[in-house]
């Protein structure tokens, strides 16, 4: 688990079903089969050695994130796992990776501040929250807006210096991981709405209804739509109860 603060800036050295990493700062407490996030994929470090270390690319991971598209000379953001001893400075960040967007535009707004817009896959555009959490290549953002697979998000100097943003440039595919509790929320509501309608639940879809209520109500609750979750349930469900 990882909380999207890049720690440093490796640069690629070769690429291929086995990626190798120039770096530094990562490999003080680095081990062999020790877990690093590279641009926000949960990858497994080999080979480690003086000046930096080696993951072997799974297919799915070539196919479902933007490290396939690495060369040589490209600079990749770095983060090791979190410990318990850490304060989670970003967000809950597992380095599954969701899917990749595209690059829009990334626009200087005065004062090193910067405007990132990302092209997300439509499916993926249920899952984001305007002031939720994100991670784009690793890197942990709030959403300033959200609209039609559109995500805009705020980029301050220091994110711009310390990850592989400032060389970014439009139409590149960047690695997108929404957050964790809301793809939770998603699977809840799915498995809510394929529950039998009121008039055939009985026992059964009742039992149904009080479990995922007080789950729901849990997670919801951290996320600021307590309210529009129990109304969901009584259209639903008509009325197990008091709420």
């Amino acid at each position: 688990m990882f909380t999207g603060i890049i720690e440093e800036l490796g640069t690629v050295q070769a690429v291929g079903t086995r990626l190798s990493i120039a770096c530094s700062h990562v490999l003080s407490d680095l081990t062999n089969g020790a877990s690093i996030a590279v641009n926000g994929v949960c990858l497994t470090a080999v080979e480690i050695h003086q000046h930096g270390f080696a993951a072997d690319l799974a297919p799915e991971t070539l196919e479902r994130s933007n490290l396939g598209d690495l060369k040589a000379g490209d600079r990749a953001n770095l983060e090791r796992p979190l410990t318990l001893q850490a304060r989670l400075s970003g967000h809950i960040v597992q380095g599954h990776v969701d899917g990749t967007g595209i690059l829009e535009s990334l626009r200087e707004l005065g004062d090193g501040n910067w405007e990132l817009l990302v092209r997300v896959p439509r499916q993926l555009d249920r899952l984001l929250v305007y002031k939720g959490s994100i991670a784009i290549d690793g890197i942990s953002l709030t959403i300033a807006s959200v609209a039609d697979a559109l995500v805009k998000v705020a980029i301050i100097p220091h994110t711009y210096e310390a990850t592989n943003l400032r060389g970014r440039k439009p139409g590149d595919r960047v690695n997108i991981e929404c957050d964790m509790i809301a793809k939770h929320v998603a699977k809840l509501l799915e498995s809510l709405e394929s529950m039998p309608d009121k008039s055939h639940a009985g026992t059964q879809g009742e039992d149904h209804f009080v479990a995922a209520r007080g789950l729901g109500k849990a997670i919801f609750r951290e996320l600021g739509e307590e309210e529009a979750f129990i109304r969901k349930q009584r259209e639903h469900f008509g009325g197990f109860g008091d709420l």
